[in-house]
């Protein structure tokens, strides 16, 4: 008798657990499916947190840019990178430094919803910004001209739009001549203008040749926009904000 009560307690035992091992497996359980995990987001570093020499000058955070006011998911004026490209952006700027010169970003990551905004910005009416920032190009052919995308390679968190600042002896920065300012939407922009000056030409070459010494590709129509390559997400446009 004590035989077989212990027999039926110890499948007892086993049933209990089968059960409890059942309802601990993803979908099963009393609280019916299980909801998805949400994607990671992009594992971004700052800037700033590995070289603070870095001069940061985030346009789309506040009003100093083509649409005329703070853009969305810039909740903060910061530069983010994947770490590869943000170490290989330090390297940089140690290469420049060694030479009396340094660099000041004006974008890096960028949210997806920032990208939409910008195409939305280009349809809406209104140029109260055309003269500062495209004043040969009608707004409305900013997006089938290519100066506005409906992607964006910032958005995979491996690119960066900047210049070069001269440093002087005094802890003091003071951009070089481009030839064109920041987001300037044309063809002077072309990093291989002839319509600027030769001083604006120069800088362009030690800019572009500091970039691609470290793993950064330059993009032809913009001077200032540069990738590293290769990219570790190149299919995905991640939109978390940036704080």
């Amino acid at each position: 008798m004590t035989r077989r009560k212990g027999a039926a307690s110890g499948r007892a035992l086993a049933i209990a657990f089968a059960l409890w091992a059942l309802g601990s497996l993803p979908g099963c359980g009393g609280g019916g499916p299980r909801e998805p995990e949400p994607p990671p987001g992009p594992p971004l570093v700052a800037v700033a947190d590995l070289d603070d020499t870095i001069l940061e000058d985030i346009r789309y955070a506040g009003a100093d840019n083509f649409v005329g006011a703070p853009i969305p998911g810039y909740e903060a004026p910061r530069c983010l990178l994947v770490e590869p490209a943000a170490r290989a952006l330090v390297a940089v700027q140690a290469d420049l430094r060694a030479v009396g010169m340094g660099l000041q970003v004006f974008d890096c990551y960028r949210p997806k919803r920032a990208v939409d905004r910008f195409v939305r910005w280009a349809a809406e009416p209104g140029e109260h910004t055309k003269e500062a920032y495209y004043p040969r190009v009608p707004k409305g052919e900013l997006v089938t001209r290519g100066y506005i995308a409906a992607t964006s390679a910032h958005s995979r968190g491996a690119t960066v739009d900047l210049t070069l600042v001269a440093l002087d002896s005094w802890g003091g920065a003071t951009p070089l001549d481009m030839g064109t300012p920041f987001d300037f939407f044309d063809e002077r922009s072309h990093a291989d203008s002839t319509g600027v000056p030769a001083e604006a030409r120069e800088n362009r070459r030690r800019l572009r040749d500091a970039m691609q010494r470290r793993g950064f590709r330059p993009l032809a129509q913009e001077w200032w926009h540069f990738s590293y390559q290769p990219e570790p997400y190149p299919d995905r446009a991640f939109d978390v904000p940036i704080r």
